[in-house]
């Protein structure tokens, strides 16, 4: 029986198609050989024939023919009265090979064997999941749902293979069941307690470049470079691009005809907004392409700080920041410029800078109206008196006085 479990043993472990043979056979024959150390002191003598194919294995003894009187090491050696039983043509001095049967080795032998092989197959088989997603580090993989936990989820790859998925890796809209299937990078591979940990990541803004080499074939063949990629996992992200060919349009070959190609892109971001921004060496125009869909009238660089004066229309003001002020600061990632941001008014020769006002309305009064984004006596009186009663924290009366000085300045 123990000879039969070791046999199955041996079965499992040259089913591991993913070891080379060098390797496998190496590794059975040292197991092997530590029995024959424990067993008889040592196992120069012994040659152990692995048939990896048949998955079986033979050990072979070489004892040297001595006279019966003579005997002193009954491993190494074999009196001539038990070589004749062997073969009847044996003479003092020969080599006598016998088989070895493992059955022979008493059953406590057998079981350390079987459990040198087990532990060898179980440190195989971490080493070939280490080294493999090691080597995978930055590649998206595929696998499906195996168990949803609070702070991760398990997935299984096409070899059963254990990955993780932390929350804080995860899409904030992201939803898995069991059983679905999931695309992810490998983002860092490491050894915990001696077994391999893979930590996938959709997060990443290498998940973002891989999918776009997946999904435009001028990036995966190199006709267009992806420059730099910042984003907000779920909510927005800024795509720099670049290509040496003039023939290619790098951001209409990015997006396809009516979104086509970046479709599939936004959908496996769960409708992350993906903006495609043509690189350009000339910092302004960067930083005006970045800023999009904004309309920028003119930008002031201070390279001292690697801060930019953005002027805008005030209409505009509101795009440039986007919401939550998210667009800026993707703006200011992708550029490395800090963007500071201010309203450019229209030349108006009639209207007048509410500073002009400081004789006839206090300071704070005016404060108040600026902090709305009303610059000029027009600009306030464009809104109307609801409007400006709900949007400052003024009296109503106070707002009475304010549109009666200004409507008198242009009557």
């Amino acid at each position: 029986m123990e000879n039969i479990n070791l046999i199955d043993t041996f079965a499992e472990f040259k089913e591991l198609k993913n070891i080379d043979r060098v390797t496998m056979m190496s590794v059975l024959e040292d197991a092997f050989r530590s029995v024959l150390i424990r067993q008889y002191e040592t196992d120069e003598n012994f040659d152990v024939i692995i048939n990896i194919d048949k998955g079986d294995f033979e050990i072979w003894r070489n004892r040297q023919v001595v006279n019966d009187n003579e005997l002193e090491d009954p491993n190494l050696q074999i009196t001539l009265t038990e070589a004749l039983k062997i073969d009847e043509d044996y003479e003092v001095g020969e080599e006598v090979t016998d088989e070895v049967k493992v059955a022979d080795f008493g059953r406590r032998a057998i079981l350390n064997l079987r459990q040198n092989l087990a532990s060898k197959i179980m440190e195989l088989e971490k080493d070939h999941i280490y080294g493999k997603y090691k080597d995978k580090i930055g590649d998206i993989v595929t696998g499906e749902v195996y168990q949803v936990w609070k702070k991760e989820i398990l997935i299984l790859d096409d070899e059963e293979n254990e990955l993780i998925l932390p929350k804080s890796e995860q899409i904030p809209s992201d939803y898995f069941r069991k059983g679905d299937t999931v695309r992810a990078i490998v983002y860092k591979v490491e050894l915990r307690n001696n077994n391999p940990l893979i930590i996938l990541s959709r997060t990443a803004t290498t998940f973002l470049e891989r999918l776009f080499e997946l999904e435009i074939p001028e990036i995966f063949d190199g006709l267009i470079i992806i420059k730099k990629i910042v984003r907000v996992p779920g909510e927005r992200a800024k795509v720099a691009v670049e290509s040496y060919d003039e023939r290619i349009d790098p951001v209409g070959a990015c997006v396809g005809m009516k979104g086509s190609r970046i479709h599939g892109i936004v959908r496996e971001l769960r409708n992350e907004n993906i903006d495609v921004i043509n690189f350009s060496a000339n910092i302004q125009l960067f930083i005006k392409r970045s800023l999009n869909p904004a309309k920028i009238n003119s930008i002031k660089l201070i390279e001292d700080t690697k801060r930019a004066e953005v002027y805008l229309r005030p209409e505009e003001v509101s795009l440039a920041i986007g919401k939550g002020g998210l667009n800026i600061r993707l703006a200011s990632q992708l550029t490395g410029y800090e963007i500071d941001v201010f309203r450019e008014m229209e030349q108006d020769n009639e209207d007048v800078n509410l500073d002009e006002f400081t004789d006839e309305i206090e300071d704070w009064v005016l404060d108040q109206l600026k902090a709305i984004g009303c610059d000029s006596a027009k600009n306030v009186l464009n809104l109307s008196r609801e409007e400006l009663i709900k949007r400052t924290d003024l009296e109503e009366e106070t707002i009475d006085n304010i549109l009666k000085v200004l409507r008198s300045e242009f009557e």
